[in-house]
């Protein structure tokens, strides 16, 4: 009676994973001859801002999250145009090369990678500041004291050594 059972239950279990995998649909194969889809760069993060990048010696243009190479000259919105090659002329004359890292936005102001690594650093210090107020003090005294603790053990080292010395 057990193995009855036993066996009804393997049947059933054997008969349904057969027809769920049956109802799977299979992706259909590309016909032959017909060329892949060129890949492309989509945005990968949040905060990913339309504008131009130096990077790897190339002119990167993101717009509406979607990022391409730079192939023809593009003119901006205030009369700003940027070469493949990252040379900015801005509407009076001026001329910048783009260096890598180096970022343009669609209304023509170039920002440097110091510039934004710099202004990022300065972002992390107020959201720590807001987040944890007075520990950045509290921390800048704790090394300070560590230190003058430090200064003083090394101070009564070279003491003793010296009055080994004599």
């Amino acid at each position: 009676m057990k193995i009855r059972i036993l066996l009804n239950g393997i049947l059933t279990v054997t008969l349904l994973g057969a027809v769920t995998a049956q109802a799977q649909t299979r992706v259909p194969a590309r016909r032959a001859g017909s060329v892949a889809p060129k890949p492309r760069q989509a945005a990968t993060g949040t905060g990913l801002k339309d504008g131009l990048i130096m990077e790897k010696g190339r002119v990167m243009l993101t717009e509406m999250g979607i990022t391409n190479p730079l192939t023809a000259d593009k003119k901006l919105i205030n009369g700003t145009t940027i070469t493949p090659t990252g040379l900015v002329t801005a509407p009076d004359g001026t001329t910048t090369q783009m260096n890598e890292g180096d970022v343009a936005s669609l209304t023509g102001r170039v920002t440097t990678r110091t510039a934004i690594a710099e202004a990022d650093s300065l972002l992390k210090i107020k959201t720590f500041d807001l987040k944890y107020p007075g520990k950045r003090k509290k921390m800048a005294e704790e090394a300070e004291r560590k230190a003058k603790a430090k200064a003083k053990r090394e101070e009564e080292k070279a003491k003793a050594r010296a009055k080994r010395k004599k």
